[in-house]
């Protein structure tokens, strides 16, 4: 059994340039969070569009084992036909996380900073690496992991989608069996960079359904965002059980 939750928001933008979506049919799940870079709306449309491709692609073939990788290509395509058509979305970007559940297995992919975190009975197992000057200063030793959330350069991304890749720039995951008691967690930096992981865990081991575990960290993110320029902040959690 599958249960979610969606949730984003504009925080003290003009605009939300973060985009979500889910699909899901008899076979399969899919679930793609973006958030667009650009400003101006510029970066909402290239999220949006992100997002529409890959549910479109979802619509065509969600149980091709290749879908996640043709869905990064497709939403590239799509996001750098659309800068060639006006001078005003030339430069937009957006990064993109998108997660498949199909045939007993879940795989997930992204690219830029918008995270995928993975727990396991209620433990944290892991994250994405953000595709980003931080994460790389970490990956060298210069800095802590904790150190991302507040260093300088931590809007430097280093891959997006709409950005010329000179080779493949996602990131794809291992599919992994559906278990007992997994949970994911997509989110934009916006939505992160206020909640800490011990956060996310221990309300995760709190929370009685997926709905009350997104408002426990809701609440969190919008206390730490409180007095400041929150950034759109953005999330889809996802309880997987096996009946």
């Amino acid at each position: 059994m599958v249960t979610y939750s969606i949730y984003s928001d504009i925080g003290n933008r003009e605009t939300n340039e973060d985009s979500v979506g889910e699909k899901h049919n008899e076979n399969a799940y899919c679930f793609v969070l973006a958030d667009g870079l650009g400003g101006h709306g510029r970066g909402e449309v290239a999220s949006s569009l992100a997002v529409r491709t890959v549910l479109d692609s979802f619509d065509t073939g969600g149980t091709d084992p290749e879908f996640l990788g043709k869905c990064f290509e497709a939403a590239q395509e799509t996001v750098l036909r659309e800068q060639e058509s006006s001078r005003e979305l030339s430069d937009m970007k957006t990064t993109l996380v998108v997660m498949r559940i199909a045939a007993g297995m879940i795989q997930w992919g992204h690219i830029g900073d918008s995270r995928l975190y993975v727990f396991q009975s209620g433990k944290l197992k892991s994250h994405t690496p953000d595709h980003s000057v931080p994460q790389m200063l970490v990956a060298s030793g210069e800095i802590k992991e904790k150190d991302i959330r507040f260093h300088e350069d931590r809007n430097r991304l280093l891959r997006v989608i709409g950005a010329e890749w000179g080779r493949r720039s996602y990131d794809l995951s291992e599919p992994v069996p559906v278990r007992k008691k997994q949970a994911f967690l997509l989110c934009s930096d916006g939505f992160w960079e206020l909640i800490l992981e011990k956060q996310m865990q221990k309300t995760l081991k709190s929370a009685s359904s997926v709905q009350e575990w997104m408002d426990s960290m809701v609440a969190i993110v919008k206390e730490q965002g409180a007095g400041k320029n929150m950034d759109n902040n953005s999330a889809i959690a996802i309880w997987v059980t096996q009946d």
